[in-house]
């Protein structure tokens, strides 16, 4: 039996790192890392997305996305044909957004983010008071990878501006019961994993290594 390939695609501005935690068997799947690019002039994300699909070599991957990574995977699969698409922490359609990205787009709310400040994390962690606080701001600043300031301002847009208005039913999504960033309040069916924050697949990792081959095969994982 061939092996099957799976292609991870990593959060806004992280790098595969989220991953390193998450095992599968090797002799079931065949494991790929997919990375950010930096967009270029007044790219959209179907155009991104295109670019994105051309580092992808096997046919009819399983397609994982984490975050804004989870709105990219489901546009790649637009593009290619796709054994799965499951996202992690991320959402289906416009109507999962929290208000606050809504309202964003009505008002431009987020060409005012501080992207700088986004940046320098690091900085930021060593001015906090709170040992949790401060692991979480640098556990953050370890996976942002892609520091370019047009990067950040062109991804956060394109989450702001999303448009998907029906759920792709081939999309399996898992999703952290406190997730800030998307809350799952907002998220329709989906599997819920308690005590999942926004990064989850790196702090729920063992949650991950035990279901998530039976998700990818099709199978009732054992929840």
């Amino acid at each position: 039996m061939s092996k099957i390939p799976v292609y991870f695609m990593p959060g806004l501005a992280a790098n595969s790192l989220i991953f390193e935690r998450i095992k599968l068997d090797e002799a079931l799947f065949d494991v790929y890392y997919l990375e950010w690019e930096i967009p270029k002039p007044q790219e959209s994300l179907v155009d991104y997305a295109k670019r994105i699909v051309l580092k992808i070599t096997e046919k009819n991957p399983v397609l994982i996305g984490v975050s804004f990574g989870g709105i990219l995977v489901q546009e790649i699969a637009d593009l290619i044909e796709v054994r799965k698409i499951i996202i992690i922490s991320s959402v289906k359609t416009r109507s999962e957004l929290p208000k606050r990205i809504k309202f964003a787009k009505s008002t431009l709310a987020h060409k005012l983010i501080p992207m700088r400040l986004i940046l320098g994390l690091n900085k930021l962690a060593k001015s906090i008071l709170t040992e949790k606080l401060k692991h979480r701001i640098q556990l953050y600043d370890t996976f942002l990878s892609v520091r370019d300031i047009y990067y950040l301002k062109w991804a956060v847009e394109k989450v702001v501006l999303w448009n998907r208005l029906a759920a792709d039913n081939r999309v399996v999504h898992i999703h952290g019961d406190k997730d800030r960033i998307f809350p799952v309040q907002n998220i329709k069916k989906c599997i819920v994993i308690k005590g999942g924050t926004h990064v989850v697949i790196y702090t729920k990792y063992r949650w991950f290594n035990t279901h998530l081959p039976d998700i990818i095969l099709g199978k009732n994982p054992r929840l």
